[in-house]
């Protein structure tokens, strides 16, 4: 008898995530500015990965989009169209994502001026990207196993889909909450008197200013892709439960990471870091659910 898989792994593993975060919440509801103020402490490091760590969750969009190419393509030659759209689509995404949020970042690698430096060092930096991510597909199309197409554009359809959704519904509770971030309170004479418990919110405060825009976590929105690894390797020709397991632990240890660099970097309070975590955790653990039963009963 086959034991319950969510997102490819047993449910405790699913258990455990939900745990983790909720004790997260709980100690940072009454300790969130005491740990900042022990955490704290920006380094060369820590701001190097806060740019490019999400590299490897961004990775996940052109994966899925493999997915979604074999997948379609067997089912045959009519959907070839579709194919290849859902394929340049999904490796947009990540370029996108990618120069949106750390883009900044890169042009100033690149030398880039706005205004001054020559539009070709703007497209160097666009291009970096895309030279980042199109290794993927190349790799991901000989990896995935073929023989299961509708459960392959159903993993694919679900990390796309829940990808864009959990960052939709993090952007809007952070116009919701306009939650003051750590890095803007230590600026003032008093951060004490500025802070803001999760809770404490105030509606559309925030508008285009991101020093109000802490709770929920962003960045954890984009780490948290990472729990979807199993799925993804649970499609692959060589698959198995263990796999499937360390692809798990592989996310928990990258989502800590990033978790603690976002406190570090005093982006965001501890709570944010779970809240970000969670509502993306369940977000996908819903819409991979919806996707794979569905695949199971078509």
């Amino acid at each position: 008898m086959n034991k319950k898989k969510i997102m490819a792994v047993p449910t405790v593993c699913f258990w455990g995530v939900i745990a983790a975060c909720f004790l997260g919440i709980i100690v940072g509801s009454f300790f969130d500015f005491g740990i900042n103020e022990a955490l704290a402490n920006k380094t060369d490091i820590g701001a190097f990965f806060a740019t490019y760590g999400s590299y490897f969750s961004y990775c996940l969009y052109p994966a899925a989009g493999s997915c979604l190419f074999v997948g379609l393509r067997k089912k045959g030659d009519c959907y070839r169209i579709l194919a290849y759209t859902l394929l340049v689509l999904s490796l947009f995404m990540a370029v996108y994502y990618s120069n949106s949020y750390n883009g900044k970042s890169v042009r100033q690698l690149f030398g880039y001026s706005a205004g001054q430096s020559s539009p070709i060092l703007s497209v160097a930096s666009w291009m970096f990207w895309v030279v980042l991510y199109s290794w993927i597909p190349f790799v991901m199309i000989r990896l995935l196993d073929d023989r299961n197409p509708d459960r392959l554009i159903a993993v694919g359809a679900a990390i796309l889909i829940a990808g864009i959704t959990a960052d939709n519904v993090n952007s809007w509770l952070k116009q919701v909450a306009s939650r003051p971030r750590y890095k803007y309170l230590i600026t003032l004479d008093d951060p004490i008197s500025q802070f803001r418990n999760w809770w404490q919110m105030v509606p559309n405060l925030a508008g285009s200013d991101d020093n109000f825009k802490s709770w929920p976590s962003g960045n954890m929105t984009i780490a948290s892709m990472m729990f979807s690894l199993p799925m993804l390797a649970n499609v692959m020709r060589k698959r198995s439960e263990r796999k499937n397991v360390i692809c798990f632990i592989i996310a928990c240890l990258y989502v800590l990471i990033y978790g603690y660099n976002r406190i570090h970097m005093t982006n965001h309070f501890l709570s944010d870091v779970c809240f970000g975590t969670l509502i993306t955790y369940l977000i996908y653990v819903a819409v991979s659910e919806a996707f794979l039963s569905a695949s199971k009963t078509d």
